[in-house]
């Protein structure tokens, strides 16, 4: 492809680009809106859902979705700049990543019509919220040891189990439980939706150490779903599932753009504490380096057309999350006995505290090196875990 090709490519792109930065210039923005992420606390969720519904107003909202459920069919690229456009605005791209990002595009997939229709829409305007029941105490890199269990009975289904690090689950209306249906291994498991207020249904916050709990546990006992609950076909549940965790990747060149916010924050912090000194210029050099790497890399799998379930944007989750730890490490470094507590600094103090959790959330950085190591060059497979 030659440089008049690239540019050809290049220009819807950037026309959708100034679009969406003109607009989001005079957006009208609810009291108390911040970028705050793929996942809002409890105190965020009034404002990200009349973000939401303001998204959805102007044709910005589920811009991936296929047009007769009020998407826009837009491409990779064009996702990704509406989430740098929208980190640089100091917004959020949606309400969270569950409903529009992951749950969406499985109905689509593997859903009823009735299914499509009852929860989509909802889900497009921000007047439900969605959270991911997958993980659990003893499951969490390793899906397939899932124990919940959801029986059949005469009036539909009965659910038995236990959750952890839910993003949402205390201000979602509707969950996507991974559970076990059948026998041990893959599959055994299916999905399916969880009325996040029905009886049965216990949702507990985990605090952080940033003062914020995003996280939950969730506990189901005895909880009563309906026959059409499930989504897909019994036993398609790992299928369903896989397809849902890669598409937590959209957001990766609005990660880099806060990473280059954050480090222009940790220098004015560390120069008005004396704090500049050689050693820390090297570090945040190496760091200013490994962000342009990151957006560099991201660019690229963009233009060679890679879709976010591609293994290949492992790379990019792993780059991701390793820099963002480094960046909190060395926030450490900048602020000094300041890192205990800084109201001044408070979003780099925040970066400190959560980011060690960027390594796990999402995929850990250990199951991001097998993903690569095994589908990207070859490798033999890690040997499974005894069931």
């Amino acid at each position: 492809m030659d440089d008049a090709e690239d540019a050809a490519d290049a220009e819807p792109v950037e026309r959708f680009r100034a679009e969406v930065r003109e607009w989001l210039r005079s957006a009208p923005r609810p009291g108390g809106l911040h970028d705050y992420g793929p996942t809002p606390t409890a105190a965020d969720i009034p404002a990200g859902r009349e973000w939401q519904r303001t998204l959805a107003a102007a044709g910005y909202a589920c811009l991936h979705w296929p047009r007769r459920w009020g998407g826009r069919e837009a491409t990779v690229a064009e996702q990704a700049a509406l989430a740098e456009e929208a980190a640089q605005a100091g917004v959020p791209r949606q309400l969270n990543i569950v409903g529009p990002d992951l749950v969406g595009p499985v109905l689509m997939a593997f859903g009823t019509q009735a299914q499509c229709d009852r929860y989509l829409p909802r889900i497009r305007t921000g007047e439900d919220m969605w959270c991911q029941l997958f993980s659990e105490p003893d499951a969490g890199s390793d899906l397939a040891a899932v124990r919940t269990r959801a029986r059949r009975t005469e009036t539909g289904w009965v659910v038995d189990g236990q959750k952890v690090w839910t993003s949402g689950g205390d201000g979602a209306e509707y969950g996507l439980l991974l559970a076990r249906t059948g026998g041990p291994g893959h599959g055994g498991l299916s999905v399916l939706v969880v009325p996040m207020e029905v009886p049965g249904v216990a949702v507990r916050p985990l605090p952080q150490m940033d003062g914020e709990s995003k996280f939950n546990e969730v506990f189901l006992t005895g909880v009563e779903l309906a026959p059409d609950a499930l989504v897909g076909e019994e036993g398609q549940g790992w299928r369903v599932a896989t397809a849902t965790l890669g598409r937590e990747r959209l957001s990766l060149g609005a990660n880099a753009v806060g990473m280059f916010r954050a480090l222009d924050d940790l220098v004015a912090a560390a120069r008005v504490r004396g704090r500049l000194d050689q050693y820390l210029r090297e570090q945040v050099v190496d760091l200013w380096i490994r962000a342009w790497l990151l957006r560099a890399t991201w660019e690229r799998a963009i233009a060679e057309g890679a879709e976010p379930g591609a293994p290949s944007f492992s790379v990019l989750k792993l780059l991701t999350s390793e820099t963002q730890r480094a960046i909190g490490d060395l926030g450490v470094e900048a602020l000094g006995p300041d890192a205990m507590w800084s109201e001044d600094d408070e979003p780099l103090v925040r970066r400190m505290l959560v980011g060690h959790a960027q390594t796990i959330l999402g995929g850990t950085s250990e199951i991001q090196r097998n993903i690569l190591a095994e589908r990207v060059l070859g490798l033999p497979r890690e040997p499974a875990r005894p069931t």
